[in-house]
């Protein structure tokens, strides 16, 4: 039988999962597409061919028709919504952050103890992306020796209004905190974090610059620009002790013309991560169809660490200095042979 999903909230991230489930995820039916503004469920609905519409996200999750949740409503309800959904067993693919801080994310990590088992797939779908799959492929080979660093660079167009250099950390720099936990296959002990004194730092979206010291000894930066302006531009260098991997330009094509070369960005971080999000999606429907978490995905242990290096990293930006890490004991649900299955990379 095809599992029945609830998407609760149509915004951007939603409506995109709507269209996915739908359109490019065999096995699943997208029931319900839930938000707080009718018409913009509606609209979504009859966009992808939902079958119905709703309003209240509680409601939602309790109804007998739907199987599994998915959660794109705003940051603040995705530990409430999420704790909804495994009160009743119900599997949930949840946007991130799981919750605005490390506190609430044990809320949720405590109920899947409780319960047994691994029900929330954390919505870090760069670690579906091919590009960083091949690069953690490479690790996993051995082909670069032994891994010293690893370089990351995030660029957005621009700023929404009153976004500052502690949201850069806790709001665009969670990427990339994951992937390279991902792909090193490490944890963090250190942070620090700069804004470059050549731009105003109260200025909106104003550039971030953040260094993290992982348990195995290497490097990790992170560029955080939101007000980049010329397009969406995610960079990864991974430097080994033999050598290096990159991840290619994300376009697709490249003009030569009038004697210019020109790279086309997107303005925004849907077309360069659509694939990473199909698979992503794919992954979860066949994590409730097999009763196994994924290993490629991140769960809400997960998140718990992205958020704990998150406020670790605000504080040695607003402190200007270096700011130790401490991480709580992983519980053993999520030990690597917690029994989730061991899918290809993308």
């Amino acid at each position: 039988m095809s599992v029945r999903i609830a998407v609760i909230g149509a915004g951007i991230m939603g409506a995109d999962h709507a269209r996915i489930i739908a359109d490019d995820v065999p096995g699943s039916v997208l029931q319900v597409v839930c938000d707080l503004s009718a018409e913009r469920a509606r609209e979504v609905a009859e966009m992808t061919g939902a079958l119905d519409v709703a309003t209240d996200p509680n409601e939602v999750i309790h109804r007998a028709d739907v199987d599994a949740v998915l959660i794109a409503s705003p940051d603040d309800t995705h530990a409430p919504l999420t704790l909804r959904a495994l009160d009743l067993g119900k599997p949930v693919l949840c946007e991130k952050p799981l919750a605005p801080g490390s506190d609430a994310c044990w809320d949720v990590i405590n109920k899947e103890i409780q319960i047994g088992r691994q029900l929330v797939h954390l919505g870090f779908m760069r670690r579906f992306d091919p590009s960083y799959a091949a690069m953690k492929q490479a690790v996993d080979d051995g082909v670069l020796g032994v891994p010293i660093m690893m370089h990351n660079m995030h660029r957005n167009v621009s700023a929404p209004p009153s976004f500052t250099g502690a949201m850069a950390i806790t709001n665009s720099a969670p990427h990339e905190f994951d992937i390279a936990r991902f792909v090193l296959g490490t944890d963090y002990v250190a942070v620090s974090a700069f804004q470059p004194k050549a731009v105003d730092s109260a200025r909106v979206g104003a550039p971030v610059l953040i260094i993290l010291e992982t348990t195995d000894g290497q490097l990790v930066n992170i560029e955080i620009n939101n007000n980049a302006v010329y397009g969406y531009d995610v960079r990864g260098e991974l430097v080994g002790e033999k050598g290096a991997v990159s991840l290619n330009a994300a376009s697709p094509t490249r003009l030569d013309l009038d004697q210019q070369s020109v790279t086309a960005y997107a303005a925004d971080w849907r077309p360069r991560f659509a694939e990473a999000y199909r698979l992503q999606d794919k992954a979860w429907i066949r994590s409730i169809e097999t009763d196994k978490p994924s290993a490629i995905a991140a769960n809400a242990w997960d998140g718990y660490c992205s958020s704990r290096v998150a406020e670790a990293g605000v504080r040695a930006l607003l402190e200007g200095q270096k700011v130790m890490i401490d991480m709580a004991v992983k519980p053993t649900l999520y030990a690597v042979d917690s029994g989730a299955e061991r899918e290809p990379h993308p």
